[in-house]
């Protein structure tokens, strides 16, 4: 699981202006193989619709039970990818792909 979320989270960094909230997992040994993203000027909940509508993949958006944390961040919402021990590195690239191509659909209609 840690190989994974550390790929997951090197993938994330590869994708143009994505924030990733918190340490690289490669920093802690208590990290769950996860990432809360968001992305320059596209909200998180849209973010979250089109990959599921576009490309079937489930990710969530909101403060993920965070309201505080969210406020000392200063954003209002945040997307969350999360990884389980059945998931393949497969399925990082897929969500890695429909991430890209629902960034370029969200920010090409502005």
């Amino acid at each position: 699981q840690k190989v994974l979320g550390s790929y997951l989270y090197e993938s994330l960094l590869s994708v143009p202006n994505v924030r990733i909230y918190g340490p690289a997992p490669s920093a802690s040994d208590h990290r769950a193989p996860l990432c809360s993203f968001n992305v320059e000027n596209v909200h998180p909940t849209d973010i979250a619709e089109i990959l599921d509508l576009q490309h079937g993949i489930a990710i969530r958006s909101g403060h993920h039970c965070a309201q505080i944390l969210h406020r000392t961040l200063g954003i209002n919402a945040s997307a969350r990818a999360s990884l389980h021990f059945y998931n393949t590195k497969e399925e990082v690239d897929a969500f890695i792909h429909g991430l890209k191509a629902t960034i370029d659909f969200l920010t090409s209609h502005h």
